[in-house]
């Protein structure tokens, strides 16, 4: 069983920032790419930025200027951090996580989502 578990959402306002973490949790032996996506009311779920467990690191061309993704030295937490917020980035923001629960078994898990609201 492997469990990712979301923090860091909720209303700021335009220019502001704030820190969204996600945490793998559960029957691991290795995480590999680890992400974030966000899904805006009446839009399909997109990919915000993602980081492989070498740390190569990947952007939506709309964030790249602005946020930053990163993990810890255990690589089972990972990191986003959003400045400059805009109106545009208002959305649920999911973690997802590629995980090796033993070298045997493979699965890719989803957090619950977090709310991330940007006032204009």
């Amino acid at each position: 069983q492997v469990q990712l578990v979301e923090s860091g959402g909720g209303l700021v306002q335009t220019g502001e920032s704030l820190r969204l973490s996600c945490s793998a949790s559960g029957r691991i032996f290795n995480v590999n790419t680890m992400g974030w996506y966000r899904q805006a009311p009446g839009k399909q779920r997109e990919l915000v930025a993602d980081i492989t467990s070498g740390g190569t690191t990947n952007y939506a061309d709309s964030v790249k200027s602005r946020f930053t993704i990163s993990r810890d030295n255990g690589k089972t937490t990972v990191y986003l951090q959003m400045n400059s917020l805009e109106p545009e980035d208002t959305a649920v923001y999911y973690c997802n996580a590629d995980v090796h629960s033993t070298p045997w078994n493979w699965g890719n898990y989803w957090g619950q989502g977090t709310q991330v609201t940007v006032a204009s």
